[in-house]
């Protein structure tokens, strides 16, 4: 079997020009960056006729090394097409951290992979290092701004805007600015964040188009006065230059699968750490143009579903018409205590006992009404024994389950989960969400921790709950939760796998990200800017003295 780097080299890609034609889209509807990637230009018109259905695919939680969430969304894509159901794929564009840290590249894998694979996860288009720039330039003009008449009383301690890179970077995480004397500017303590953490990337995924973003931009709290008021963006004046900044890198970009699925990829937050989407623009504009349109959301449900649900669906306005939740038996098994060396070897009774984590996840999406089917994400380890046992759990409980053999077989390896899918998308459903957003945040967060992760109660710490009381009196209170959580547990330890139960789940501070329109909650000892492995995949890449052959990135 080919490495995915050699599937990925031998692919015989069409102009871009052929696969937006796909969509409907003509030459003047789309941006070229070379022959296999272009931007779309918006507005689009909404094709008439379309069904607009949309299918969200999400995972259990994960081991260390990813399920392959990605490469089963990709070959559904396809395979939904291979049907003869005019599908398009929404996903999140790859940050440069997790691919040269623990992860590797990012765009599916085997023959289910997302193609020009290398442009896709060095540079592509531009739009992290343009939301990089347009962070970092908003950092100088507020230091700038203080150091010099600062006519709003800035309090260069109460800053909370931080500078931010698309790299792991543990060194970055606390900073001092300022040395060398008063020339050098104010002498203050701050940090970076992971580009994909940012505000500016949130917002830029849930903007409905170019003047919501500016909007949005207007409304970053940077930080606070002497006498503790908010002060935004507009109120700096500083809201266009930004805005300029980013004018390009809020459309979408499009390329396609190894099978020619129209693709398109846009934005990149982790969902760990953010809210885990790709952008609303993206994901809209996939509807607008499409029958169906399957997207993702990062990690395992408990992150990235949820917030899908309770942020990105309420600015795009539609719920998902059928859920795909991504199982491996490796994952099971690792859920049940088998350590990660050990993984291929066949193990009923740790996957008997890590079935309680999928079981939870299903719950959990069947309590926000959805139709829902589990997809067997197939390893060459799998025993049949195991499978039997994974499927027998998915029958015991009503739930749809179909194996899917994606990395092997690409979209005919997801024939059968397509025709479930397709099956449940046209079925009528009745969304509930998790929580109600007139609820205060503390009622929001205990919602989220007691009835989705399983919590006994919620343990705020004494600064969590003055910020909880001052947002509240600001008139904050009514915006949703995105809570800053480990990938690896429903709890805040990343250690208690499985479905843990009647824990107490800490809540340490309190972020506002207002031109976002959420409230991030940090949880644990999760950061916003990740460090590198002791063998990160940087490591293992190499390029040829041509600069034409690179090997290691996937």
């Amino acid at each position: 079997m080919p490495t995915d780097i050699e599937i990925a080299d031998a692919a015989k890609m069409k102009p871009i020009q052929q696969i937006a034609a796909k969509l409907g889209l003509g030459e003047g509807e789309i941006e070229q960056y070379g022959r296999y990637k272009a931007k779309i230009t918006l507005p689009v018109a909404e094709t008439p006729a379309k069904k607009h259905k949309l299918v969200l695919v999400t995972a259990m939680n994960p081991t260390p090394a990813g399920e392959g969430k990605s490469t089963v969304m990709i070959g559904l894509g396809d395979a939904m097409n291979q049907l003869g159901h005019q599908t398009t794929i929404a996903m999140r564009e790859p940050s440069m951290g997790p691919v040269f840290g623990i992860k590797g590249g990012a765009a599916g894998g085997g023959y289910s992979q997302v193609v020009p694979m290398e442009d896709i996860n060095l540079h592509f288009t531009g739009d992290l290092h343009a939301l990089t720039s347009a962070n970092n330039t908003l950092a100088a003009l507020i230091d700038n701004y203080v150091m010099r008449d600062n006519e709003l009383q800035l309090d260069p301690e109460r800053i909370i805007w931080r500078r931010v890179e698309d790299v792991n970077d543990r060194v970055l995480r606390d900073v001092v600015t300022g040395l060398g004397g008063r020339s050098q500017g104010i002498t203050r303590q701050t940090g970076f964040d992971i580009t994909a953490a940012s505000e500016l990337m949130a917002i830029l995924c849930l903007a409905a188009d170019f003047a919501d973003l500016k909007r949005r931009i207007g409304r970053i709290v940077v930080g606070y006065s002497y006498d503790r008021q908010p002060i935004t963006v507009d109120q700096l004046g500083f809201t266009d230059a930004i805005a300029i900044l980013l004018k390009d890198a809020i459309k979408p970009n499009l390329v396609q699968t190894l099978d020619h699925t129209p693709t398109i990829i846009h934005g990149g937050p982790f969902a760990n750490i953010a809210h885990g989407c790709n952008s609303v623009l993206a994901t809209k504009t996939a509807l607008q143009l499409s029958d169906y349109t399957v997207t993702e959301a990062g990690f395992g449900a408990d992150l990235g579903a949820e917030k899908f649900l309770d942020i990105k669906r309420r600015v795009l306005g539609q719920a998902p018409d059928a859920v795909v939740l991504v199982a491996t038996i490796r994952s099971l098994k690792y859920n049940g205590g088998v350590q990660r060396d050990n993984l291929t070897e066949e193990n009923v009774a740790a996957l008997e006992r890590g079935l309680a984590n999928l079981k939870r996840h299903i719950k959990n999406i069947q309590g926000f009404g959805l139709p829902l089917v589990v997809a067997i994400n197939h390893f060459v380890s799998d025993t049949d024994a195991e499978i039997k046992t994974v499927e027998g759990t998915c029958h015991q409980l009503g739930v749809n389950v179909a194996l899917t053999d994606a990395w092997a077989k690409g979209g005919q390896g997801a024939q059968e989960l397509a025709r479930q899918v397709v099956e449940l998308a046209d079925q009528p459903h009745a969304f509930q969400p998790l929580y109600d957003y007139d609820q205060t945040i503390e009622e929001k967060i205990t919602a989220i921790a007691t009835k989705y992760y399983g919590a006994k109660r919620v343990v705020f710490a004494k600064k969590a709950q003055r910020q909880m009381k001052r947002y509240e009196q600001l008139g904050w209170g009514k915006l949703p939760i995105c809570v800053a959580k480990t990938q690896y547990s429903f709890s805040d330890d990343q250690s208690a796998l499985g479905a843990p139960t009647d824990f107490d789940f800490h809540i340490r501070g309190l972020v506002p990200k207002m031109g976002a329109g959420f409230i991030v909650a940090l949880s644990g000892n999760m950061m916003t800017m990740p460090g590198l492995a002791k063998h990160p995949a940087a490591v293992d890449m190499t390029i040829s003295d041509d600069g034409k052959k690179i090997t290691g990135l996937f």
